[in-house]
């Protein structure tokens, strides 16, 4: 299967952007490129949640949105788990035009349940599923305007989604 153009796997928190990006970068043979863990390599190990507690959300929302940006010019084209934020930029929203994008959606007490699973995701407010409510509202008009393609991973798995990505392939 030949698809030359970058693939971006976006979504809120514990939507398991890394999980289905990591399928679809073995299947295809490509990198993968991560926000969290590439970012904790470049920044001293330092986690999502570590960076906003520390720096400021500004900070971390500016490393993710270069970490889209760069991954998007790399050659051989990646795959790539994007932090949520890089749809609260225009300008990452444009970058993303030549990618096929990939929108993991759940409702936001799914994701809330996700999230307590680990410890490297920000948590801005006490009550995880009003704080993704809130960043849906405002992000889920964003992501719908990028994604080519769209899951609801609360009734798919990982392998589920990137097979149907895999499929959506053959046709382009």
């Amino acid at each position: 299967m030949k698809y030359d153009p970058p693939i971006v796997v976006t979504g809120l928190m514990g939507a398991g952007k890394s999980s289905v990006a990591r399928i679809l970068a073995r299947e295809l043979g490509r990198p993968l490129r991560d926000s969290d863990p590439d970012l904790a390599a470049r920044y001293g190990g330092a986690t999502a949640a570590e960076t906003a507690a520390r720096e400021g959300v500004d900070v971390l929302h500016e490393r993710e949105a270069r970490h889209l940006r760069e991954a998007l010019a790399e050659r051989p084209p990646t795959v790539t788990a994007a932090a949520a934020s890089v749809v609260d930029s225009p300008a990452c929203r444009r970058a993303l035009a030549p990618a096929l994008v990939v929108w993991l959606d759940a409702p936001p007490a799914v994701l809330a349940v996700r999230m307590l699973s680990s410890g490297h995701r920000p948590h801005f407010e006490p009550d995880l599923a009003a704080m993704l409510t809130e960043q849906r509202s405002v992000r889920g008009p964003l992501f719908a305007e990028v994604a080519d393609l769209t899951f609801d991973v609360s009734a798919l798995t990982a392998d589920e989604v990137a097979a149907r990505v895999l499929a959506s392939l053959e046709g382009r």
